[in-house]
């Protein structure tokens, strides 16, 4: 059953037809690839590290005169980078609770430094584990040597490794919102004494590639929380502002925009059906088809602005 007031009986409250979509950019080809294209990037990018550093391993073993198997070093070098691979994601999960900012780098190098400790021990702790079980599987034994010692050398290299992925990731993460468009709240004329200035922004300040363009606050369909930004989403888009939920909520008109999920603020006017659901909850369709979680929290208040709508 759906919830739709007034539908049938006011005129104005019709949908109307669907806005006609626009046609897909480069951005747009590239999503459906996204997920794919990073995981093949941090393979790629961890084999071609275990390769290479099996391969100067052996010569250095070589030039040295040791008696090591050649197959030594390509369990070394391939039981790190397979962990490291393995502990990506959590350390991109990090870097979304702890972003580099300008304005909070002390906390986050704090909070990064400690991280590193902790990612090395993991790193160091499975690295060897593994190694062991590959040894005894080939019938021969691995001795890490001191633990003290061991884990102290591993972190003034790894710690090198983590500073390098933590900033591969934030200039992907800034390459992506350049190449999507971030959005900003317009800064007020210099000349416009203070009680003239609008409560809520008319409009947003988009940068996408260099360029620069405005979008009208009321053309926004709805917003979406992620991490340190608001995703203002409109034909078809997503443009980060960097807020809060709450913040960005107090500002924007409370007669058009309403919060229906503590991750989520949809534009009345884009509001095509309200679908309720055993567990109290709701699901929005939005008038382009796309579906908005609704909690029960929120609903009541949803039914009561589309009612006076």
């Amino acid at each position: 059953m759906s919830y739709a007031p007034d539908a049938a009986t006011d005129a104005d409250a019709a949908i109307p037809p669907a806005r006609p979509v626009a046609p897909p950019t480069a951005w747009d080809r590239y999503q459906p690839w996204r997920r794919t294209a990073e995981v093949a990037s941090w393979v790629l990018l961890f084999a071609a590290n275990a390769v290479g550093g099996t391969l100067t391993t052996i010569i250095d073993i070589h030039r040295v005169g040791l008696d090591i198997p050649d197959w030594a070093p390509a369990i070394w070098e391939g039981s790190s980078c397979l962990v490291a691979l393995c502990l990506v994601p959590a350390l991109v999960w990090f870097t979304r609770r702890v972003p580099l900012r300008f304005d909070t780098w002390p906390r986050a190098l704090a909070l990064h430094l400690l991280g590193s400790v902790v990612w090395s021990m993991l790193h160091v702790s499975l690295m060897v584990g593994l190694r062991k079980l590959v040894y005894a599987g080939l019938g021969e034994s691995y001795d890490f040597g001191s633990w003290g010692l061991g884990y102290v050398y591993e972190y003034l290299k790894d710690v090198r490794s983590y500073v390098y992925m933590v900033l591969w990731i934030e200039a992907y993460r800034l390459l992506m919102r350049r190449w999507q468009g971030e959005a900003s709240l317009l800064a007020p004329p210099d000349d416009l004494p203070e009680p003239a200035l609008p409560e809520r922004p008319e409009r947003f300040l988009v940068r996408k590639l260099g360029k620069e363009f405005l979008v009208a606050a009321a053309e926004v369909e709805w917003l979406q929380a992620s991490a340190n930004y608001v995703n203002l989403h409109l034909r078809g888009r997503d443009y980060p502002l960097r807020t809060t939920m709450a913040t960005i909520e107090a500002q924007l008109d409370p007669a058009r925009f309403v919060r229906v999920h503590r991750s989520y603020m949809v534009n009345l006017d884009c509001v095509g059906e309200i679908e309720p659901l055993e567990s109290g909850d709701a699901r929005i369709t939005m008038r382009d088809g796309t579906r908005i979680p609704c909690s029960r929290r929120y609903r009541g208040a949803l039914r009561q602005e589309r009612r006076a709508a």
